[in-house]
């Protein structure tokens, strides 16, 4: 395409995403930067929902940037990615702490991610707690 836009930027970071290749999403997302297309909030979604099943730990360099250099405020879908990224990582204390510290009522989505990790990595203490 001679000119490209966000929309066709998330594009294909969706497709990335939906085929598990959370390494060339984040490569499209550099090169989307490099040719000074401004990222939304659907960017970040597919980045951040591509990062956990790739076991992509950048995915919270990712959300910090979402934040911080492109002051994109999280959205529910953003909290739920992040505790579906830091559950496969296995840092259950700080996904346990995220979706308690939510500025929502956490959705299904981010207790079900909470629940497959403690399931994951074998914390049965705190699986049922989330289970409750």
């Amino acid at each position: 395409m001679p000119s490209r836009t966000v929309v066709t930027w998330n594009a294909i970071l969706g497709g990335c995403t939906m085929n598990g290749y959370g390494k060339e999403a984040l490569k499209y997302f550099e090169q989307m930067c490099a040719e000074g297309v401004q990222p939304d909030d659907t960017t970040f979604f597919s980045l951040l929902s591509a990062c956990p099943h790739a076991g992509l730990v950048e995915g919270m360099h990712c959300y910090a940037s979402m934040v911080t250099h492109y002051m994109i405020s999280a959205k529910l879908e953003h909290y739920t990615c992040m505790v579906d990224l830091l559950g496969h990582a296995g840092h259950l204390q700080e996904v346990e702490n995220m979706v308690i510290a939510m500025p929502w009522k956490p959705h299904v989505a981010a207790w079900m991610a909470l629940l497959g990790a403690c399931r994951i990595h074998g914390n049965v203490e705190m699986g049922e707690c989330v289970a409750r």
